[in-house]
């Protein structure tokens, strides 16, 4: 009878036992999943509202990156109003006349469009656009040559601009004061053969910029011819490349002809790049390791 008491004893001291066991794994159990569910509860993200599931608190992952080029083009739009600012910045500060507005009560000097030989401005009868000096000879060292010197444009204080239509003139002399101009293929070539004549660094980047937005193959061959023949180093590679990418379809335009006859030199340059294109692209195929048949 005390056995059996003993034995009972024993069976209900394990059963607590296990019993205190399970509940301690499911005690276990409780907590590592409200662990998981912890790291895995759904979040919201502060830009976008919508949810997500990520630990990183703020935003999710598309947000941030998207946060990320917003940020790069911020930074580039301030470069450019630095420069834009610098470019407009005067050499003498001390100038009044040359903060106001560039008209003739207050102007110190006059510009005038006599246009190409061929054209009838040639006699220079055009309009004449006022300016000051002091902007002049702050935005281009060429302008600062000629008024700063015993020259005629000093001493006349009349500027005679060959070779530039009175349109592509006013445009020209109201980017010297305000760095912007109103745009079109046409009016971005005048001005940048303006810009690459009078050293004006900054006007010549603008026109650049405006016409490799408009560049497409079709008009990368007479793209390169003109950026060729006014040094616009950036104009030029983005039209070569274009170019390089469509030789065939390219030497069969009426362009093509025209520049063979026209500037010969301008297509020696263009093959050579080719050839040399095709010969990095084959040496390139046999520095590739080939996979083991």
């Amino acid at each position: 009878m005390r056995r059996s008491h003993q034995r009972r004893r024993r069976f209900s001291s394990d059963s607590d036992a296990d019993f205190e066991e399970e509940e301690e794994e499911d005690a276990d159990d409780a907590s590592s999943s409200a662990a998981a569910r912890r790291r895995l509860r759904v979040m919201k993200c502060l830009s976008c509202k919508e949810d997500y599931g990520d630990r990183s608190a703020g935003t999710c992952r598309e947000c941030y990156e998207e946060a990320g080029e917003t940020e790069e083009e911020h930074k580039r739009e301030i470069e450019e109003l630095k420069s834009k600012v610098n470019f407009l910045r005067l050499l003498c500060s001390t100038s009044n006349s040359a903060a106001k507005a560039n008209t003739p009560c207050f102007s110190d000097v006059v510009l005038v469009a006599c246009g190409s030989p061929d054209s009838p401005d040639m006699l220079c009868n055009s309009p004449s656009i006022p300016a000051h000096r002091a902007v002049l000879a702050s935005r281009s060292p060429v302008f600062r040559a000629m008024l700063e010197n015993e020259m005629e444009e000093r001493l006349s204080g009349t500027i005679k601009m060959k070779d530039v239509s009175y349109d592509a003139l006013r445009a020209f002399v109201n980017y010297l004061y305000t760095a912007e101009a109103c745009l079109d293929e046409n009016m971005a070539c005048d001005l940048l053969i303006l810009a690459e004549k009078y050293q004006v660094k900054h006007l010549k980047t603008y026109c650049e910029k405006y016409l490799m937005s408009r560049l497409n193959w079709e008009n990368s061959l007479p793209y390169y011819a003109f950026a060729h023949q006014h040094c616009a180093k950036t104009l030029l590679d983005s039209a070569l490349s274009l170019v390089l990418d469509h030789m065939d379809k390219v030497t069969k335009r009426d362009e093509y002809a025209e520049l063979v006859d026209k500037d010969p030199r301008v297509v020696v340059d263009i093959y050579e790049a080719y050839l040399s294109k095709q010969i990095n692209t084959a040496a390139t195929k046999d520095s590739t390791p080939k996979a083991p048949s």
